[in-house]
Parts: structure tokens; C-alpha cells; sequence
């Protein structure tokens, strides 16, 4: 039976000889998973041993039986995975701030985008700190203004501005968002605010920050052209500047399932694209001269190329935006070299290039989604082809069919990533898509390039004019669809394994052949098993100690209504939980003044101390509790009872506890050492995981 198992599985690998490239970026994306995974730093033997095990693998497929080489191809992608990940990590190395920093702040504009308060903030390189040497200063900071600047801001200034800086933070909870790793690959080495003006030094130079400068120019002008949110829309989908969206319209469109409309990516990339190639071939075909004598769909692929690309420079080279780039460059180059332009292999491709560059993209929202509604979309159509062109379908209703399907095939295949990013699905996204696609598709992408072919002779008026009229429509859309009843399911976050299984499921069963599409469903059932039996902690403690989420039937009560408002908000996100700060902190679970907020949790009683003389009311809140919170800092705790203060929290990050009978079981957020954790990144995994604490009765 065995040899017959075998014999069948070899069999099936032979028969998939040709259609295998596919599983190339998904044994590239399962190596760089794992490296992100481990929780130390691979040292250089660690990498010098992967290096070897890449050589063997190639030994072996060069010179090993036929018939093993995609397993020798399947090991060397995945150890390359791994590699990829720890140079990039590496290459992109830069200083990070090691402590709190308020003073006069010097640097030069790269980037301006909006704070979740809606609060305008600037990017800055050159950074320069008052009495800070050199090497701790970060390579960039972000500030988030809570003064409007009494000029505009624009790429390429140097400015000056008093501000309070900090490292950027840990995740707010165990497994939660990790923003310092991301922040570690954008080189982005401190965060803050400031109340300050903002002062301007120097204009930027001549030459410098050009496409950044330009970007803002064209924003502007749009802008200046369409007001309101619907210019701020009609400058995003163009530009990628989204600074002038209000935070309103921005909920709207998430709440609609219509986003992926603002974030520039593939479907913006087609649509230009897509009218750039037919309007240069059906040009040159306007000239029989020209139309006789060269390949006009060539010549419209070549001119094609280098607007993509500047596309893609001009919008700001995110993750979607390069994703979308790369493919349609593969698609072009499929058309100059006669393949197939649109098909697994062209995804395939993208997928690798974009991984061996940013292999850190992997874990973006950006490059799930993108690569799950392409693959979905590339594959769902490829099945349906032979009933789409047999003559089953009229050909009046194809359009509208067509737009149905990509909308829903689009929808089932990102649901599960939208739903553990941003712990919501939207209930009515596929009306909203088909009421707003095919307004995308044939008015804003289309006007939007005349416009800024015209702009140059001072005729992109009308062009831009057609323009806000798709947006406000596609903005009203999203308004309506908002304000329906149960337009939001909110959805608690997943576990560690369910989205690799739900995502390993999906590729099985969109790239397999037969017998690899049965073991695709039951990943995905498996995937939302797991899921739905995730657990939320029962206490949750913020890294800065100033709060304490305690779950219970009501939902997640929290201690205070206002303070470290960024982990409340993930608190409750994660949880499945849509309301506000203020109302979970209404719930029932805590009682007691603000400044000593008293809590049971199982057997243990106890007890969140803020505010002033914290450390003088710790004895008494010690003698009559278990355990106690403070966002002090307590030289000598007393004993008697658990306390957890400042100093631990520092080390610690965030803190989950679960009772366990006589004992608290604690997982702190900081559970790995990393590289961009820093040198002086410590956890108190280990010692307390392996020992839970142990219930202390009163007055021990």
C-alpha cells in the first residue's frame, strides 16, 4: 500500500511537470514566515549552514533522480525564504531611538500622510537631535502635528519643530501587531507629536525629493480642481496622497468593502494601463502607414512599460501598488515575447520578485489581499472560460456577469484576510462593488489620465470635472452602504495557524490539479475551526501600565474611558468588538474611583492604582489584594501580594493574564528577541511562563 501511496504521489508530481512554478513563491513565502517565526536572531552559523543546505539542494536537482527534483526545488526555496528575509532584514538596519526624547527637532520632508486622530504628520530624514550623538539619531522620525502649520507642508522642506519622540512600540498584547518590526523595515527609528509651530528653514533644494514634490503638485492641483472629499479621492487613486481624505469618508469606504478603491494597486494599475495600451494601439491603427507595417499591440506593450513604472514611483511604491507594477510588467513582456499575458505563472512571478525584494511584505495586509484576489480572479476565470465563451452565456449579459463574478470571486478570496487585519467584514461589499467598479473602471481611471495627458496644454479642466463626478459617486455609495443596518460583522482576531491554513488551502486549491483541491478544503475548514476556537485573554494589561481591559460577558471592560487609547482600541478590535474607549469603560468588571479601579479575575482579587501617590496607597492596595497594577515605577514591592509596575512593564510590553485555579498564567507581548527589538530588548517569557505564579494568601 505504501509503495502504491508513493507511486501515485510520484505519479502526480510527474504528471504536474510544467504547472509547478507556481508553488515556487509559496515555499519562498513559508521560509520567510518561519525566520519571522523564530523567536531569537539567527546568528551568521545559522545562515552559513542555510547557504550549504541551498548548495546541496542544487547538487541534488542537477545531479539526483528526475523524479525528486521538485522536492530538492521545494527545500532550497524554502531555506532561501529564510535567507531573503534575515540580509533584508540586515540591509535596511538604522538606528532606533532607546529612550524618550523632548527638544528642538531638524530635518528634511519625505512623506506626509494622517494619524488615526486625523491629525496631519510629517516624515522626516536628516533627522538632527539637540545633544544626541549621531549614531542613536534615527535615519527617520514621524510626528504627528496638533498644530495646523501656518504654511503647507511639502516634501523637500527642511523644517525645525519642537517634539516628544519615543521608540516605536511593542505590540499591546501577546500575538497583536507588531508595529516596531515594521517600523524597523521602513527605517523609521522614533515616533511622537508635537504642540508646537512648525517652523520652515530652508525650501527644498532644486532637484530634490523631485517626485515627491511632484506628487504633492499634483494632488494640489487636483484638489484645487475638485474640493472636498471628492478631490481628496480623485488625488489619491492618482497620486497616492491621501493627506487631505477626512477620517469620516475614509470609515465609510471601509465599512463599504470599498478601500482597495483608494489604496493604489492592481485594479488601478489595469484600468490605466488598460487605457494607456488601447489608446496608443488604437492610435497607431488610426495610421494604416504605421498599422501595415509594425506589431501596434507590441509597440503599445513597449510605450506601456515605462508608465507603469512611473505610475508606480509617482503613487509612493507601496506593497499592492509595486505588486500590481511588477505584474503588469510580467504581462507586458508576455505580449512582446508572444505567452500567455494573464495567467498563475505572471502571478507567480510577481510573487517571487516582490518577496526577494521586501520579503517582509509577506506579512502586510497589502500583499495578502492583492495576491488573493489576483490568484482568485486568474484561476476562478480560467475554470469558467469554456462557460463564458461556449455560448451558454448571451453575450449582452457577459459585462454584467463578468463584473459580478470578479467582484465576488474578489470578495471570497480577501474575506479572510479583511477579516483578521481589520477584524470586520463588510456584510454588503459585493453591492457596493458592482455599484462602483464599472464607475472606477470607465470614468475616474480614464479621466483621470486624460486629465493628465491634457494638463501640460491647460485642458484638464473637463477631464478632471468627469473625474469628481465618479468619485462623488463612489463616495456616496460607500456612504449609503455604511449607513445600512448590519453593514459590519465585527470578527475576533484568529489564531497564530488559521490564516497560513485558510491561505495554504486557497493556493491548493486555485494552483493544484485534482487530487491537491480536496486537501485544500479541509485546510480551509480546519483554518476556520481554528479560528473559531480561538481564545481572547481574560485580563490585558497596556504597555504603559495607564490601562487594564478585563473580559467578561458584556465584553472587554476597561478600566479607564480615556488613555492609551492605541491598545484600547486593538483590545477591542481583537476581540470582535466595535464599540469606543468611553463605553467599554461603562461595563460592568471594575469598581472603585478612577485612581484605584478594584477587579476580580477567578479567584484573584485585584486592583489598578493610577495617578499621583500610587506608590504611597501600594501597601494598603497590597494588604487587601492579590495582585496589583500601577504605572509607577516601585523600588521595593511589598510583600504579600503579585505587583506588576512599571519597570517589569518596560521589559515586559503588554501583559496577558489567565487565571488557571490557584494560579495566574502570564504572556507577556515582548516574547522574542529580534533584531529590531534593539540591544536592550528583554522578555519575561520564559521564567514566567514556565512557572505560573502561584496565588499568595493575604498579609504572606
Amino acid at each position: 500500500m505504501r509503495g502504491g501511496i508513493l507511486g501515485r504521489l510520484a505519479g502526480a508530481v510527474a504528471d504536474a511537470r510544467g504547472i509547478l512554478f507556481p508553488w515556487v513563491p509559496v515555499f519562498l513565502g513559508a521560509g520567510i514566515g518561519f525566520w519571522f517565526a523564530l523567536p531569537v536572531e539567527p546568528g551568521l552559523a545559522t545562515y552559513l549552514v542555510a547557504g550549504g543546505l541551498v548548495l546541496l539542494m542544487a547538487g541534488l536537482w542537477r545531479f539526483g533522480p528526475e523524479a525528486a527534483q521538485p522536492l530538492w526545488v521545494a527545500v532550497a526555496c524554502l531555506t532561501l525564504g529564510g535567507i531573503v528575509a534575515g540580509v533584508r532584514a540586515h540591509l535596511v538596519a538604522a538606528p532606533v531611538l532607546e529612550f524618550r526624547y523632548y527638544g528642538p527637532i531638524e530635518g528634511r520632508i519625505v512623506a506626509l500622510d494622517r494619524s488615526q486622530s486625523d491629525a496631519l504628520r510629517l516624515t522626516l530624514d536628516n533627522v538632527q537631535l539637540s545633544e544626541v550623538a549621531p549614531r542613536r539619531i534615527p535615519a527617520r522620525v514621524r510626528i504627528a502635528l496638533q498644530v495646523a502649520p501656518r504654511f503647507a507642508p511639502a516634501p523637500g522642506q527642511w523644517v525645525q519643530i519642537t517634539a516628544h519622540l519615543a521608540p516605536p512600540g511593542d505590540p499591546v498584547e501577546p500575538g497583536g501587531f507588531d508595529f516596531r518590526r515594521v517600523a524597523w523595515f521602513q527605517r523609521l527609528g522614533a515616533i511622537g507629536y508635537s504642540r508646537h509651530p512648525l517652523l520652515m528653514l530652508a525650501p527644498p533644494g532644486r532637484g530634490e525629493q523631485g517626485l515627491n514634490r511632484l506628487r504633492a503638485a499634483l494632488s494640489a492641483g487636483i484638489q484645487a480642481r475638485i474640493r472636498g472629499d471628492p478631490g481628496a479621492f480623485a488625488a489619491g487613486v492618482m497620486t497616492g496622497d491621501r493627506s487631505g481624505f477626512s477620517r469620516a469618508a475614509i470609515e465609510d469606504l471601509r465599512a463599504s468593502s470599498l478601500a482597495h478603491l483608494l489604496a493604489i494597486s492592481g485594479m488601478h494599475m489595469a484600468f490605466l494601463i488598460g487605457f494607456v495600451f488601447a489608446l496608443i494601439r488604437g492610435g497607431l491603427a488610426l495610421v494604416p502607414h504605421i498599422a501595415l507595417r509594425l506589431n501596434t499591440k507590441k509597440v503599445a506593450a513597449a510605450l506601456s512599460l515605462p508608465v507603469a513604472i512611473f505610475y508606480l514611483l509617482l503613487s509612493g511604491a507601496n506593497v499592492a501598488t509595486e505588486r500590481a507594477c511588477i505584474m503588469i510588467c510580467v504581462m507586458l513582456g508576455a505580449v512582446l515575447l508572444d505567452r500567455q499575458a494573464l495567467s498563475l505563472r505572471s502571478v507567480a512571478i510577481s510573487a517571487t520578485i516582490l518577496l526577494c525584494l521586501r520579503p517582509e511584505t509577506l506579512l502586510t495586509p497589502g500583499f495578502q489581499m492583492s495576491f488573493a484576489a489576483t490568484t482568485a480572479l486568474v484561476a476562478g476565470f480560467g475554470a469558467l472560460h469554456s462557460a463564458l465563451t461556449g455560448g451558454l452565456v448571451p453575450r449582452w449579459a457577459l459585462p454584467v456577469l463578468t463584473l459580478v463574478l470578479s467582484s465576488a470571486l474578489a470578495g471570497i478570496a480577501t474575506a479572510p484576510f479583511a477579516a483578521a487585519h481589520f477584524n470586520r467584514i463588510a456584510d454588503y461589499g459585493l453591492l457596493a462593488n458592482v455599484l462602483t467598479v464599472p464607475v472606477m473602471g470607465m470614468v475616474v481611471m480614464p479621466a483621470g489620465a486624460i486629465a493628465a495627458l491634457l494638463a501640460p496644454f491647460g485642458l484638464a479642466d473637463l477631464p478632471l470635472m468627469v473625474m469628481g463626478w465618479g468619485a462623488r459617486w463612489i463616495l456616496y455609495v460607500s456612504h449609503m452602504v455604511a449607513g445600512l443596518d448590519g453593514a459590519v460583522t465585527p470578527v475576533p482576531a484568529p489564531g497564530p495557524l488559521a490564516l497560513p491554513l485558510i491561505a495554504l488551502g486557497g493556493i491548493g486549491m486555485a494552483v493544484g490539479r485534482r487530487w491537491f483541491r480536496l486537501p485544500g478544503v479541509l485546510a480551509i475548514a480546519l483554518g476556520l475551526g481554528v479560528w473559531t476556537q480561538a481564545e481572547r485573554p481574560a485580563l490585558l494589561i497596556s504597555p504603559d501600565g495607564l490601562l487594564v481591559g478585563l473580559y467578561g460577558p458584556q465584553g472587554r471592560a476597561l478600566s479607564a474611558a480615556r488613555g492609551a487609547g492605541f491598545a484600547a482600541q486593538n483590545w477591542l478590535e481583537n476581540d470582535g468588538d466595535l464599540v469606543s474607549q468611553p463605553i467599554a469603560a461603562k461595563r460592568e468588571g471594575f469598581t472603585g474611583p478612577a485612581s484605584e479601579r478594584r477587579f476580580y479575575l477567578g479567584e484573584w482579587s485585584g486592583v489598578h492604582l493610577r495617578g499621583k501617590g500610587a506608590e504611597e496607597k501600594l501597601p494598603a492596595a497590597c494588604a487587601a489584594n492579590n495582585l496589583v497594577i500601577t504605572a509607577a515605577q516601585i523600588a521595593t514591592p511589598p510583600e504579600g501580594c503579585i505587583v506588576i509596575d512599571l519597570g517589569q512593564l518596560r521589559r515586559s510590553g503588554g501583559i496577558a493574564l489567565s487565571p488557571d485555579g490557584d494560579r495566574l498564567r502570564l504572556q507577556p507581548a515582548r516574547d522574542t528577541t529580534r533584531i529590531w527589538h534593539g540591544k536592550h530588548a528583554q522578555t519575561m517569557a520564559a521564567r514566567w511562563l514556565d512557572r505560573p505564579v502561584r496565588l499568595l494568601a493575604k498579609g504572606q
